[in-house]
């Protein structure tokens, strides 16, 4: 258990210091880190909220951070290119990520093509159903996303690495909120880039 909850802590510190130096987007990641604890509430009670707080707060705010605000150019922090480091991200790069959006982006019209979505389901009524039943389709798309990938580290890397990796995918809502719930603070004192210092390097 000691080498598997080390994997965990490599995956998130890897995230960090590759994809979380700036503190716009650490700020978005603590917002969007709250907004997915709400949704892990919302499984218990009403799954199709659940779905659509993740995808709609969630993972908006998240992905808007990586896109809009992270630097792609040189990192002289670690010393490599953008390039070689979307090469060895573990999860999903900003290729994958763009196929993932593209399919979360094509469900609600897809439900609208077909409410029963060819058959599979019962049609919604009315807008409160289509908007209950996308967001069930995204809370499905969301965990067929993480488990698509686990498997998939399976045979990349390894079964533990693959389970370590979705054990941080799980996490990262309370990681995040632990390491940059003082990023506001410090972007608002015009820090824009974490120094990344007193960190495991």
């Amino acid at each position: 258990m000691r080498d598997f909850f080390k994997k965990v802590e490599t995956l998130q510190w890897d995230d960090h210091r590759y994809y979380h130096q700036c503190r716009i987007n650490q700020t978005l990641h603590l917002i969007s880190a709250c907004s997915f604890l709400v949704a892990y509430a919302l499984l218990f009670v009403d799954p199709a909220s659940a779905g659509l707080v993740g995808w709609l707060v969630g993972m908006v705010t998240r992905q808007s951070g990586h896109i809009f605000f992270e630097p792609r150019g040189y990192d002289e922090i670690n010393g490599t290119d953008y390039q070689h480091k979307e090469s060895i991200k573990v999860g999903y790069n900003m290729r994958r990520k763009g196929i993932l959006i593209g399919i979360w982006l094509s469900l609600p019209l897809l439900l609208w093509l077909s409410p029963s979505l060819f058959g599979l389901i019962e049609p919604a009524v009315g807008f409160k159903g289509f908007v209950h039943d996308t967001g069930l389709m995204w809370l499905a798309l969301g965990a067929g996303g993480v488990l698509f990938r686990t498997l998939h580290l399976f045979f990349l890397r390894s079964p533990a690495w693959g389970l370590a990796w979705a054990c941080k995918i799980l996490l990262d809502p309370f990681h995040n909120i632990a390491i940059y719930w003082k990023s506001p603070l410090a972007l608002l004192q015009g820090q824009r880039l974490d120094p990344l210092k007193g960190h495991r390097g």
